[in-house]
């Protein structure tokens, strides 16, 4: 009988340690898992960090642009000026913090001014959102209806058939006949009969 306990005692042991194994396993395979995310997620954000200090460089440039092309002393030169060199020294921060230290200074700065904090984040919002929509594919053929002449506000002689708003084409209209010509003699300007 002491042989089978003997045996059943091997048996468990055998089992714990190789739960054991499994268990270290599993957690060495874990925490590969996850090194190799969190490394790939740094590669993506160095990757997306160095988009947008770029293109913060390119708005910087832009504005440097369109200042030197306003008039000397004039408040939007100034202005243009002012905001490039913000850009700039942006576009310059973003490239030189990694991503931990960018989110410290912008919650330090959301900390010490709330207001500017959300009404810039509203802004970037809005500037998002316009950039998003003017990228979105739309055919010109239903973007709107305009009457020709590039106001875009509607009217007869459309270049356009279809609607911003998915309403059904409009049909072609009627051209307008020519005005008869001036009779001899008379001076160009429209003519009216005197009753």
């Amino acid at each position: 009988m002491s042989d089978t306990s003997s045996g059943g005692q091997t048996g468990r042991d055998e089992a714990q340690r190789q739960a054991h194994t499994m268990a270290d396993d599993a957690r060495d395979a874990g925490n590969e898992a996850y090194r190799t995310v969190r490394d790939e997620a740094g590669r993506q954000a160095d990757h997306a960090q160095g988009r947008v200090a770029s293109e913060a460089g390119n708005v910087a440039d832009a504005l440097r642009k369109a200042a030197e092309a306003s008039r000397d002393g004039s408040p939007q030169e100034r202005t243009f000026g002012q905001v490039a060199d913000a850009m700039a020294d942006v576009s310059e921060a973003i490239e030189r913090k990694d991503l931990g230290e960018l989110m410290d200074d912008a919650s330090d700065f959301a900390r010490r001014n709330p207001v500017a904090f959300l009404g810039g984040a509203a802004l970037l919002g809005f500037a998002a959102s316009r950039f998003a929509k003017a990228s979105s594919h739309r055919s010109p053929k239903t973007d709107y209806v305009g009457d020709g002449s590039g106001s875009g506000m509607g009217g007869s002689g459309s270049s356009y058939e279809g609607s911003r708003h998915g309403a059904a084409p409009l049909p072609p209209r009627d051209p307008v006949p020519a005005a008869a010509p001036n009779p001899p003699g008379s001076t160009g300007g429209p003519t009216r009969e005197l009753p």
